[in-house]
C-alpha cells in the first residue's frame, strides 16, 4: 500500500489529489492518503450547498466551501481535524457502502490510545454514542474510494455555527445533513497525546495489513493537480452550482423599509424565477427587477454586479443594495 500526506492545508488542492490519486496513479496499487484543511466546509456531491451552510458565517470567518466526489453529509474541517483516504479495487466480496472494513484502523488505533472508539450507525466512528468521525464513499470503474474526517481537537462551536442555516424555510431536493452529537477525540484521552502520536498509531494499524511505502508527489504530479483544482475544485459551477432545484422562502423585516417575502426558485445555482411581496413603498415595477436577476448566481458577487448600475431605490424605498443582497444569499 502507497502512503502520501498532504503539505497543503488548501482543501480546493487537497480534494484535488485525492481525485488524482484515484484517477491517475497506479490502479493496482492500493493508496492511503492523510491530509488536512484549513477552516473549509466540505458537502457532499449530492447536497444543495445554500442549505447546508451558514452563508453569514462563512464570508465572516473566511471560511472555505468546497464539493467532494462522495455522497453524504456536510463536515466542517479546521487544523484540529484529522482527514483520511483509503482506495483500493473492489472485490466481489465487498457489499455496497460497507464501511466497517476502512473505519476499523481508526478504531483500533484510538482504543490502543485508551480510547473506547466504536463504529455505529450507517457511516459513523462513536465515543459514548457521541460522532466523531462521518465518513462517506465513491465508486468508479472497479475502484472504491473511501474517506473520513475525524474530530481530534477541533472548535467545536465553529463547528456547529458553520453548518447552521437560518431558520428561513428551505424546501430542497437534495440531502439534507443529519447533525449528529459530536464530540472531540481528545476530550476522552486520559494523556492528551497529539495529533502527530495519532497519526503514527493509524499508520502503524495500516501497515498491518501490509506494507507501507510513502511516496512524494513529483513536480509534474504537483501540477497535474493543480490542473484538475483549476478545472473542478476552484470552481463556483461545481461547489455551489451543481446544487440540485430548490425553492426558498425569505421573510425578513428591514427597519425604515418595511416587511419583505422572498419567493426564489433556483436551478444549477441560478435564479430561475423570483418574485417579492410585503409593505415596503416602491414606484417601480417589480417585474424589472425579476428580468434583472433571471439567470444569475446565487452569490454575493454576482448579485453585487448585477445590481451595480441598477436603480433599486426606485423598487424598493430605503432599502440598501446590500441589505437587499443579504436578504438573498443569507
Amino acid at each position: 500500500m502507497i502512503y502520501l500526506e498532504s503539505k497543503s492545508f488548501d482543501p480546493h488542492f487537497n480534494l484535488a489529489m485525492e481525485q488524482f490519486i484515484f484517477d491517475q496513479m497506479d490502479r493496482n496499487e492500493e493508496y492511503f492518503f492523510l491530509w488536512q484543511n484549513a477552516n473549509t466546509i466540505v458537502v457532499g456531491k449530492h447536497q444543495n450547498t445554500i442549505a447546508e451552510i451558514n452563508q453569514k458565517f462563512v464570508e465572516e470567518n473566511n471560511v472555505s466551501v468546497v464539493r467532494r466526489l462522495s455522497g453524504g453529509g456536510a463536515v466542517y474541517h479546521d487544523m484540529g481535524n484529522l482527514n483520511f483516504t483509503i482506495i483500493v479495487s473492489r472485490t466481489d466480496k465487498m457489499a455496497d457502502f460497507d464501511f466497517s472494513r476502512f473505519c476499523l484502523p481508526v478504531v483500533n488505533a484510538l482504543q490502543k490510545l485508551g480510547v473506547n472508539a466504536e463504529i455505529n450507525g450507517r457511516n459513523d466512528i462513536t465515543i459514548d454514542g457521541k460522532k466523531f468521525s462521518g465518513n462517506s464513499q465513491y465508486t468508479k470503474q472497479g475502484r472504491i474510494m473511501h474517506h473520513g474526517a475525524i474530530l481530534y481537537a477541533s472548535d467545536l462551536t465553529k463547528v456547529s455555527k458553520a453548518l447552521i442555516v437560518s431558520k428561513d424555510k428551505i424546501a430542497s431536493k437534495g440531502i439534507t445533513s443529519v447533525r449528529s452529537r459530536v464530540t472531540n477525540v481528545v476530550d476522552y484521552m486520559k494523556d492528551k497525546v497529539p495529533l502527530e502520536v495519532f497519526k503514527k498509531a493509524l499508520l502503524e494499524e495500516m501497515s498491518k495489513r501490509e506494507t507501507i511505502r510513502k511516496h512524494e508527489l513529483t513536480p509534474e504530479e504537483i501540477e497535474k493537480i493543480k490542473e484538475i483544482q483549476k478545472a473542478r475544485y476552484d470552481t463556483w459551477e461545481w461547489n455551489y452550482g451543481k446544487s440540485p432545484k430548490y425553492d426558498i422562502e425569505k421573510e425578513r423585516y428591514i427597519e425604515g423599509c418595511g416587511k419583505f417575502q422572498l419567493n426564489i426558485n433556483v436551478k444549477d445555482g441560478l435564479i430561475t424565477a423570483f418574485d417579492v411581496f410585503g409593505d415596503y413603498f416602491g414606484n417601480g415595477d417589480k417585474e424589472d427587477v425579476q428580468k434583472l436577476l433571471q439567470g444569475v448566481k446565487i452569490n454575493r458577487k454576482a448579485l453585487t454586479k448585477v445590481l451595480a448600475d441598477f436603480p433599486l431605490e426606485k423598487y424598493f424605498h430605503n432599502l440598501p443594495k446590500k441589505t437587499f443582497v443579504d436578504m438573498i444569499v443569507e
